[in-house]
């Protein structure tokens, strides 16, 4: 299958207007229709020139002479002695190398990815499906290490998501939404096949501004009452003018207006689920973010417990937490919105608002005037390489905290530049350098999610005060929320009815998630209120949670769940190229009893996405619900053997041969599970409860390493409980150690006495 372009454009052809600001009463009185960038370059020539060669012009390009950067003159590269080669046939590049089946085979590159300081190339499948190469050239000078193909994801075997053939690498899901303008994903599960298109292969006018049919419309007669000259977003920058407040060290917005300008840059520059690719105005999602996409929270497998950036964020979720994003500042503040660079020289945008005169070498940096290290960029801007050469810079412009590196283990930007020196030089420098600092002696979030991620039980309070707390960020407090789902209490439960009602969406979201522990008649009364929000993410996340209580829902309660549940499972249909998409398809099916849709449903997912653990663990539970104890054996057989990386499949197995009372085989299968995840204490549980009836010595071993991988009391106190019954030697090492991290009367209830 071929994209299907919308209409035909030059490749090179954008202009974009974040200039426009008057506002007309009257609503857009026409359905707006991509027009293309074409029909923008006559008025708009300055964005236009400011556009070419941009990022955003080269998010993507057919794959032809002047653009491909990379050498494919029958290049070789060696990994581990297996060769791949990238060569041309005629004017085409073509790239031999191994793929699903493990052998070397020819694929031709049809589309090229981004400039610099990498470009990526990907392969077009005869089922219209894009993939992305593992390989990529390095298009830094030579002098800088570059001009050479590199190996991006040199770990990745078949059985993992991100293997160039799996869906991890898959464009039409991955990555079109954010490369091209106007894409339709346009999956069919039928043949699983896609037939994708856009109105332009790369970042163009309308993919920042919306369709622009009205804007001519109103171009051509000025009179015909159309607001934002016949956009449907404003895009200025929602400060019109900074201003010099006596006392002040940072300049102060005169007023601060609405501006669809940060959702309409964040819906690429973030780290976020999409919902849909749908127009309807259903879901427009210029004035509510949420009708289209899901911000990731402040989670701790993609930032530090101080918010400063971990895995591939982009920007929004770190920017979001800056004191510059709660004042008014959005990005056309600093960047110019078309060529994608800054307004001003790095070492003076700063000082568009902050006086100089208080933040100058002297006073402030105590860095060598002029240097590197006197920018404010080098210490509140520190950079993180991804992708091997691509440097990127946090956007939450924290203050520098080595003394939280020293309490918590986060990095610091003073060590890491001073590498020599330890965090504890760099704390103590910080203040002797900033004495009369307040920043350290204020309460903070980065304790207390550090504090949560160790399953402190305290750790309920903390959060809770940060999740209530006005004064911080709102994508903070919805983290706060999200952690509370670990600690459910009364007062969390007391917390989570402000959620609901709260302006943000991020917050209201949480509550969803955080709800899951309590009893469904208390988290019913805590959510169903939000089955009718004004976002399509929240009301469709709530009757996707609510959905699998629905034996227990009265008639009236299922009847109210379902026009949400409904437009639950359209973003199930619209991801159903996605195993995920019917896992959540066939638990709506198996809560509403109708087995043979769920089994249909997990099935498919396996079809779809034959690596996938859960969609076999899933099936299996159903099988041995159903009774069909054979059928749920078969069926993890087939997951151990389609994904033998997963331990959960061995476990699931393990389980099954435990309750059939078969030891031998229940007890090879937990070991099976601990050798490919050896870092999950369950894993380990059950290894060693197993081993009880067979050798107690080995069970110790295993509950003991139980504790080591998760740090976790209740797996110490599982271990104390069998050395008690045991009257092993160490049993009192054990209650001494307990005694540390619980209350005196779990341990009294432990020991009875």
């Amino acid at each position: 299958m071929k994209f299907k372009p919308l209409f035909s454009i030059s490749l090179l052809s954008l202009s974009t207007f974040f200039s426009f600001s008057i506002l007309f009463t009257s609503a857009i009185a026409y359905t707006a229709e991509f027009s293309g960038s074409q029909t923008c370059v006559e008025c708009h020539q300055q964005q236009y020139s400011d556009w070419q060669g941009s990022h955003h012009d080269m998010s993507m390009g057919q794959a032809t002479a002047d653009i491909v950067l990379a050498n494919f003159t029958d290049q070789q590269f060696d990994y581990q002695g297996e060769v791949s080669r990238f060569f041309m046939k005629g004017s085409e590049y073509w790239v031999n190398i191994k793929g699903p089946d493990g052998k070397f085979n020819d694929y031709k590159i049809s589309y090229t990815f981004g400039y610099e300081p990498l470009q990526q190339y990907m392969v077009e499948f005869e089922n219209g499906a894009i993939q992305l190469i593992p390989f990529a050239w390095d298009s830094r000078s030579k002098d800088e290490g570059g001009q050479r193909w590199f190996y991006l994801y040199p770990e990745m075997d078949p059985y993992d998501e991100f293997f160039w053939t799996n869906k991890g690498q898959n464009w039409n899901y991955m990555c079109a939404d954010c490369h091209s303008t106007n894409v339709k994903k346009n999956y069919n599960v039928t043949d699983n096949s896609f037939d994708s298109s856009w109105s332009e292969i790369n970042v163009a006018c309308e993919a920042c501004h919306g369709p622009a049919s009205n804007h001519l419309k109103w171009t051509s007669d000025q009179t015909q009452p159309l607001a934002q000259f016949g956009f449907d977003r404003d895009l200025t920058p929602k400060v019109g003018a900074w201003e010099f407040t006596q006392g002040k060290k940072i300049l102060q917005p005169n007023k601060i207006k609405s501006s669809a300008q940060l959702a309409t840059c964040g819906q690429c520059h973030s780290r976020r689920s999409q919902l849909t690719d749908s127009n309807d105005k259903a879901h427009d999602h210029i004035n509510n973010f949420y009708d289209k996409y899901m911000l990731s929270n402040i989670d701790e497998n993609l930032y530090y417990p101080d918010g400063q950036i971990y895995d591939e964020v982009f920007v929004l979720g770190s920017f979001k937490q800056s004191k510059m994003h709660m004042a008014g500042v959005v990005c056309s503040d600093c960047h110019n919105p078309h060529s994608n660079k800054l307004t001003a020289p790095v070492e003076s945008i700063c000082f568009q608002c902050h006086l100089p005169s208080e933040y100058s070498a002297a006073k402030h940096s105590q860095h060598q005037q002029g240097s590197e290290a006197d920018q404010c960029v080098s210490c509140h801007m520190p950079k993180t390489t991804y992708m091997q050469v691509d440097p990127r810079a946090d956007h939450s412009f924290k203050v520098p905290r080595p003394d939280l590196s020293i309490t918590l283990g986060t990095p610091n930007v003073c060590s890491q530049c001073h590498n020599d020196k330890s965090a504890t030089w760099a704390a103590e420098a910080v203040i002797k350098q900033f004495p009369d600092s307040t920043i350290r002696q204020q309460p903070g979030y980065a304790e207390a999610f550090y504090q949560a991620a160790t399953n402190d039980p305290d750790s309920s309070e903390l959060l809770t005060k940060i999740a209530l707390n006005p004064l911080q960020p709102a994508i903070i407090r919805a983290s706060a929320f999200s952690r509370l789902a670990n600690f459910p209490s009364q007062q969390s439960y007391r917390a989570m009815e402000q959620a609901v009602t709260d302006p943000s969406a991020q917050i209201r979201s949480t509550a969803i998630s955080a709800s899951a522990a309590f009893e469904f008649a208390d988290r019913w009364r805590l959510i169903a209120p939000l089955l009718t929000d004004t976002a399509y993410a929240i009301r469709t996340e709530a009757a996707g949670a609510l959905a699998t209580n629905w034996e227990n829902m009265t008639s009236a309660q299922q009847q109210l769940l379902q026009p949400a549940l409904t437009e639950y499972l359209e973003i199930q249909a619209y991801n159903a190229d996605r195993g995920f998409s019917w896992l959540n398809r066939g638990n709506v099916y198996l809560a509403k009893r109708q087995f043979d849709k769920a089994e249909q449903a997990y099935k498919q997912a396996i079809v779809i996405e034959p690596i996938l653990a859960s969609s076999y663990a899933n099936l299996a539970d159903l099988y041995r619900k159903l009774g069909k104890e054979q059928a749920s054996m078969a069926i993890l057989k087939q997951g151990i053997t389609n994904q033998p990386k997963a331990g959960s499949l061995r476990y699931s197995a393990g389980l099954a041969y435990y309750r059939q009372q078969q030891l031998p085989q229940a007890i090879a299968l937990f070991k099976q599970a601990t050798e490919v995840e050896p870092s999950n204490p369950q894993n380990w549980t059950v290894l060693g409860l197993a081993q009880e009836k067979v050798n107690p010595v080995d069970m110790m071993k295993s509950l003991s390493t139980a504790y080591e991988v998760s740090n976790d009391p209740q797996h110490l106190y599982t271990l104390c409980q069998f050395k008690i019954k045991y009257r092993d030697p160490s049993t009192n090492a054990c209650l001494a150690k307990l005694s540390t991290l619980v209350p005196p009367q779990v341990l009294k209830q432990l020991t009875g006495s």
